[in-house]
């Protein structure tokens, strides 16, 4: 029911465009000058509009539709590499505001003298899955670090993981018997609102060695159920990737799915710009991509890997 209701929407969205193409047609026919800049605007409203859902049908994806969960890892560069990661958190928040996609930080490790160590995220909207996926790899920032005393330039790595969500039991089997459950006691920067009683979750797959912690609910019962969404997304991702494997198996191709080459360098000295190395998509405008301003980039991706991908 949730795939008709996803197609009669996208089917209706082509049919109200078609609509407003005709009905531009019919008044262009009329001939009458006075509506010259009334029509302009139209024709460019409904433009922006067919590139938006010709773009939408490279999304096309078995997960593409879905929610996402993402996670972000601080790398190399110590206190700077944790601040990076603090940078990338808000960047993706601001879009996924930008895009009215609603956010839930599901679990945070802060710094010890500033940003975070790591931090899970779940996103809900419609195509979250398929817009984030353009963003797992590790990011590289290069800056004066504002940590050094003498203000040398750092190189600092950060790891950005991203999974769908799925909600149906069925695509993914979990069972409880290979699930190790603890609970702990929540904490949060600097020691402060320590819960007393053991909310926080960690939960361990027995079988593939995965472990999920969540803490940033006051429910031990809201955190287990975050903590499980977080495991089968985990879950599900490995699952897509061996298949990956398996193809490029048979297409005589490898694959290297490891941390190490950044797929994104974001350059604040000695100049200002930010690359992305797998589409050569750049742009000198630094601060307005650490404030949420990701579509070219992720479009870019995109367009670049349609056609070549299994999921």
């Amino acid at each position: 029911m949730r795939e008709l209701s996803t197609l009669k929407d996208e089917v209706a969205a082509w049919q109200s465009v078609a609509k407003r193409i005709a009905d531009t047609l019919e008044l262009t026919a009329l001939g009458d000058d006075s509506l010259g800049a009334e029509l302009a605007a139209e024709v460019e409203a409904v433009e922006a509009e067919v590139n938006r859902l010709e773009f939408e049908t490279l999304l096309s994806g078995e997960y593409d539709r879905h929610d996402a969960v993402f996670s972000i890892n601080a790398g190399a560069g110590g206190t700077d590499s944790q601040d990076f990661a603090a940078m990338l958190l808000r960047m993706y928040l601001r879009w996924a505001e930008d895009r009215n996609y609603k956010t839930d930080i599901v679990d945070t490790a802060e710094g010890e003298e500033a940003g975070i160590k790591s931090v899970t995220v779940a996103v809900g909207g419609k195509y979250a899955y398929g817009y984030l996926k353009s963003e797992k790899g590790v990011h590289r920032l290069v800056r004066l670090s504002p940590f050094d005393s003498a203000h040398r330039r750092h190189t600092s790595f950060v790891g950005v993981e991203v999974y769908p969500d799925v909600e149906e039991a069925g695509e993914v089997e979990i069972n409880a018997s290979d699930l190790k459950i603890e609970t702990y006691r929540a904490s949060s920067a600097g020691g402060q609102n320590v819960q007393k009683n053991e909310t926080a979750i960690r939960i361990t797959h027995l079988p593939t060695g995965i472990v999920v912690t969540c803490q940033n609910e006051r429910s031990q019962t809201q955190n287990r159920a975050n903590a499980m969404k977080v495991l089968r997304a985990k879950l599900l991702d490995m699952q897509r990737e061996e298949r990956e494997k398996e193809m490029a198996a048979l297409k005589g191709e490898h694959k290297k799915a490891e941390w190490g080459s950044q797929i994104r360098s974001y350059v604040l000295h000695p100049y200002q710009m930010v690359k992305d190395h797998r589409t050569d998509h750049e742009t000198g405008n630094t601060a307005a991509v650490l404030d949420g301003r990701l579509n070219e980039f992720m479009e870019a991706y995109l367009r670049a890997t349609v056609g070549r991908e299994t999921a």
